[in-house]
């Protein structure tokens, strides 16, 4: 017997690689008008998070939901950058209090104390997606991180993601020579 098509099993699909968040624009991509998920929301199962946002209340949360929510707050081409770039791949022993989310285009979202903007436009190349969710290459990371982050930590962070295989080792050396450590 096959499933319905409905409005909120469209929507739960987007969700489940959203961890539980869909955007109106989301919902306008697979034929949902914006009213309807509205009105999803007030039957109950989908939370309204922020102009534009919900989130279907019965996916299980995990740690990296602020993650995809900061960068969807900030809206479509938003990247995460920064500290908050290494936090998403458990690096350099950050715990940014402010969620760093870049983007090329000037936005003026309202944001929670927790998300801060920085608008700049990135090459393709220095733009990644890990665990879903739009980021910055580790490499762009752990320079950007330079006057934020203790040199030492930045260096065993090359080192560790190099291990890790998230940088090739010449990528690594040329990051920890930037910094300034020895190769």
């Amino acid at each position: 017997m096959a499933l319905a098509d409905t409005y909120r099993r469209r929507l739960r699909e987007i969700a489940l690689d959203q961890y539980g968040y869909v955007t109106t624009r989301d919902a306008e991509g697979v034929g949902v008008p914006a009213v309807e998920l509205r009105k999803l929301a007030q039957r109950g199962g989908l939370d309204h998070i922020a102009y534009g946002l919900y989130r279907f209340d019965d996916i299980p949360r995990t740690g990296r939901d602020q993650y995809m929510e900061a960068v969807l707050r900030v809206g479509p081409g938003a990247y995460l950058t920064h500290d908050a770039a290494l936090a998403l791949h458990d690096l350099g022993l950050v715990n940014p209090r402010r969620i760093r989310v870049g983007t090329p285009k000037r936005a003026r979202p309202y944001l929670p104390d927790d998300v801060e903007v920085v608008q700049r436009r990135l090459d393709k190349a220095e733009l990644t997606v890990f665990e879903g969710i739009p980021t910055t290459t580790v490499r762009r990371a752990l320079l950007d991180c330079r006057d934020l982050v203790i040199r030492e930590r930045l260096l065993d962070a090359a080192r560790e993601a190099a291990r890790r295989g998230l940088l090739r080792r010449d990528q690594a050396d040329g990051v920890i020579s930037e910094i300034g450590g020895a190769a």
